[in-house]
């Protein structure tokens, strides 16, 4: 059995990495794009802890292969419950800095904003509804693969942003693979969006759809996103999606 070693940061400590990033630029970028970097959350010495997870089969409770299901190339795997700990505690610190944002979403779309003020009363929600599987990624990509244009959406219960954090390197580990956005906009020509994953920063995406302002007020622009072919090397991504499946 692997002996593998997880660092476990403080939790006052990757709260505060967090916590670096600036609410109202993350807030403007994300009204602007449909996406928004934040600053660095994991060191590197975490990110190769998080890489070196998916070789544990005993941590996930499945695994995609995208080929077999032609959502791409390449593999996924879902992790069980409970969720490593440096995984559970970026998505509970996360939660909190992305609620403002997706109330602000909903009121100006005219939905509902069914999200209470902690991840642990919006998941007791998720779970009373069916939704209690683990929604939280660990993906690989090696040389070809790639991820096609999809939405992480698992039921009815949905949480309208999510992360993608980068393991690797770009340029150095891999090269290629850069994190794909396409927008359907309103009555115009779809809109896409390339980012280079950093390793260790996080990229917050809309799940399903964002505001668009138009002569009417206000539409949802529908988003879909996904991975460029991987041209060499190998590329890891944690995804932290906050309802469950």
């Amino acid at each position: 059995m692997s002996t593998t070693t997880v660092r476990h940061p403080d939790r006052s400590g990757l709260a505060a990495r967090v916590a670096a990033t600036d609410p109202r630029d993350l807030a403007a970028e994300l009204d602007a794009l449909g996406c928004a970097m934040t600053p660095r959350l994991l060191t590197p010495a975490e990110c190769r802890d998080l890489i070196a997870l998916y070789d544990r089969a005993e941590l996930f409770r499945s695994t995609v292969d995208m080929a077999r299901h032609r959502f791409g190339s390449g593999q996924y795997r879902y992790f069980a419950h409970p969720l490593p700990e440096p995984v559970r505690q970026l998505r509970a610190a996360l939660y909190p800095l992305l609620l403002p944002v997706a109330r602000d979403w909903a009121d100006r779309l005219g939905r509902p904003a069914p999200w209470p003020d902690t991840l642990d009363e919006w998941l007791e929600r998720c779970h009373a509804a069916g939704q209690d599987r683990s929604s939280q990624i660990l993906l690989r990509y090696g040389p070809g693969d790639w991820n096609a244009l999809h939405r992480d959406l698992f039921g009815d219960m949905v949480f309208p942003l999510q992360v993608v954090i980068g393991l690797d390197v770009p340029g150095d580990d891999y090269t290629g693979g850069e994190f794909l956005l396409v927008e359907q906009r309103p009555r115009a020509q779809s809109r896409g969006t390339t980012t280079v994953l950093e390793q260790g920063h996080g990229l917050v995406f809309t799940t399903r759809d964002r505001p668009v302002r138009s002569a009417r007020g206000w539409s949802a622009g529908q988003i879909r996103h996904g991975v460029s072919t991987v041209r060499s090397g190998r590329r890891h991504s944690l995804g932290i999606v906050f309802h469950d499946a």
